[in-house]
């Protein structure tokens, strides 16, 4: 359940949990611009800046963050991104939200629109939100406010916002522990700004290597607090990370199905200059190019770490789908649920707590998901509402669309080597070189195995759908309105070239290479399709009888653990990243994998907590 919030009869909203209104009488965006974006010196303080990162302790109604977003946008010398990173313990609903920006005018109540609409499946933990193509990004972290400090991968923040309920009605939100993990995010220079003065704030501060004062404050407040990170010693700093650019230059990335355009990309839209090699004389030629896949999260009774990865990276996608593809819904993608059958109601079992009226996105699924899915009431299942079907090759076209990106096709790689002044070439067999650029990423799949000379684990798995046209619109009885997965997957009427087609699969074979279409295994997931959807099964084999089904195979990549492999190559000179092993969960994994590829040569905030990044990392190979 969301926090809920008392809206007094002035209109001003007020917490009964904390027995305080959420901003002073002199109204939130007065006292955000004043408090906050003045006490650290803003807009001015960003002017022409690559990037500026905040954190906030207390995100409350997110109007610390709509009026930063605000005055970003209304800055001809704004900074290329925006950074919002915010702690919540206790968030509210979207509709609270929605009637607080409101509140503040139409300019206001716009940004608050675009936040509620991603204002959803707020678990505890880090979750990435992304407005205006990428340029805009909270990072919103639910939780107590120490812990999820602690959680954090640091990062040099450029201004720190110490808000939340008073010192007197919240004190944990204040105490000195939490404070010193507010400092490792700080650097020479930092600002830091809050509303109150209390003097245990003050006395915390200052042996932290803050240097603050008083200001004047909004009536009914006379004061507030502003200043700076000014240690009189000098700071004890991890070394330099040889990974860290200065500035964005050129990159080449070698492959173009889901990974290497996600990277691409994402390094596009921090001003890198990108070329995308590959084999194939078009992209999304290997396994990216399945007609249709299932984009649903996983979940797992402990709420294990592939059901949290998965459910963060989904997100991202979602986003970059509903972004990049907004004018293909229904011919390029469908958001509308995607049911889970499980094999019975003792394999339903969700981690405590989640409902279909939590801040979960996947619950039990009732009678009326059953029914959308063409099921009897009462099958075992569950019900992702934030889930869908996507056609990965409209995804890896509008990727390699950013401004920034070329595409080179017809071009295979066979080498890479770096050179005496550190930059990275990519050859061919013959050893000419195809491309020379400042960082090179490997994001071809199984065939990045050749390139990285035994560093990584990497294994083939090789996978084939089956698929069939969808009968005409009186013939559909029966038949699912919604993707279903499970044992295997269900596309239900994806409006490919041929017409609406199902596609159902993907068998799973490490090891294995081959690309050719074999019968066994379209047998195999006319089986398989019997278990999963009964109805699907017999029109499916009619329609085999009729010779009207259609197979397609792909060779996918994954790592021994089946968990991507995102960072550098161990044991390679710096510069020479891979984003790969992403399995059959590409369209989960892909963008999350360039985010954190791209965070981390920035310097910027990671889009997930810090134990959730390592999991993915290069780091955890032991070869």
């Amino acid at each position: 359940m969301t926090e809920p919030v008392e809206w007094h009869p002035d209109g001003r909203p007020f917490s009964a949990r904390f027995q305080e209104g959420y901003h002073s009488e002199a109204g939130a965006v007065a006292q955000a611009r004043h408090v906050f974006l003045g006490g650290c010196g803003l807009p001015g303080a960003w002017a022409h800046a690559p990037q500026w990162r905040i954190l906030e302790t207390g995100f409350g109604l997110g109007l610390n963050f709509l009026t930063s977003w605000q005055a970003w946008r209304d800055d001809p010398a704004r900074p290329g991104r925006l950074h919002f990173v915010s702690i919540e313990g206790y968030p509210v609903s979207a509709a609270d939200l929605l009637r607080a920006a409101a509140a503040q005018g139409p300019a206001l109540a716009a940004l608050g629109a675009e936040l509620a609409a991603q204002w959803h499946g707020l678990l505890p933990g880090c979750h990435r939100l992304v407005f205006e193509q990428g340029r805009v990004m909270l990072t919103l972290c639910v939780g107590e406010v120490q812990p999820m400090l602690r959680a954090l991968q640091p990062f040099d923040a450029d201004s720190l916002f110490l808000d939340g309920f008073s010192p007197q009605k919240n004190p944990q939100m204040w105490t000195p522990e939490v404070l010193k993990a507010v400092a490792r995010f700080a650097r020479p220079g930092t600002g830091i700004a809050t509303w109150t003065i209390a003097r245990a704030v003050r006395d915390a501060l200052a042996p932290l290597g803050f240097v603050v004062e008083k200001a004047p404050g909004l009536p009914p407040k006379r004061d507030c607090l502003r200043g700076r990170y000014a240690p009189a010693w000098q700071p004890r700093r991890p070394p330099p990370d040889p990974q860290r650019v200065a500035a964005s230059g050129a990159c080449v990335v070698v492959g173009a199905g889901l990974a290497g355009a996600a990277v691409a990309a994402s390094l596009a839209r921090r001003g890198w200059h990108v070329t995308v090699l590959d084999a194939a004389g078009a992209p999304a030629a290997g396994a990216s190019g399945a007609p249709a896949a299932v984009l649903a999260p996983h979940a797992s009774p402990d709420d294990a770490l592939l059901s949290r990865l998965t459910r963060a990276g989904a997100r991202l996608s979602w986003q970059q789908v509903q972004s990049l593809l907004a004018d293909g819904a229904g011919t390029d993608w469908q958001c509308e649920g995607v049911l889970e059958r499980r094999a019975n109601t003792a394999a339903l079992r969700l981690p405590p707590g989640w409902q279909a009226d939590g801040p979960n996105d996947s619950w039990t699924a009732d009678a009326a998901q059953c029914a959308r899915a063409a099921l009897p009431p009462g099958t075992p299942a569950l019900w992702h509402a934030h889930a869908g079907w996507v056609r990965p090759a409209a995804l890896v076209a509008a990727w390699l669309a950013v401004p920034g990106v070329r595409f080179v096709g017809n071009t295979q790689v066979a080498h890479v080597a770096s050179t005496s002044d550190g930059r990275w070439q990519a050859l061919d067999a013959a050893g000419t070189v195809l491309a020379e650029a400042d960082r090179l990423v490997l994001a071809g799949g199984h065939g990045t195995r050749s390139l990285v000379a035994g560093a990584l684990p990497l294994q083939p798995v090789r996978g084939q759908l089956v698929h069939g046209p969808m009968p005409a619109d009186g013939e559909r009885a029966g038949l699912p309105a919604v993707p279903l997965n499970g044992d295997g997957h269900l596309v239900p009427g994806a409006p490919l070239p041929a017409g609406p087609r199902w596609l159902s699969g993907s068998t799973f074979a490490p090891g294995d290479e081959g690309r050719e279409l074999r019968p066994q295994d379209t047998e195999f997931n006319l089986d398989r399709l019997e278990r999963l959807h009964p109805g699907v099964a017999a029109l499916a084999r009619r329609q085999a009888a009729r010779g009207e089904l259609q197979a397609w195979a792909g060779v996918r990549c994954a790592s021994a653990d089946r968990r991507p492999l995102v960072g550098p190559v161990p044991g390679a000179a710096p510069g020479l990243w891979v984003s790969t092993a992403m399995g059959s969960r590409g369209l989960s994994f892909a963008a999350l994998c360039a985010e954190l590829l791209a965070a981390r040569w920035h310097g910027e905030p990671l889009p997930v907590a810090a134990n959730l990044a390592r999991a993915l990392d290069t780091s955890r190979v032991r070869t």
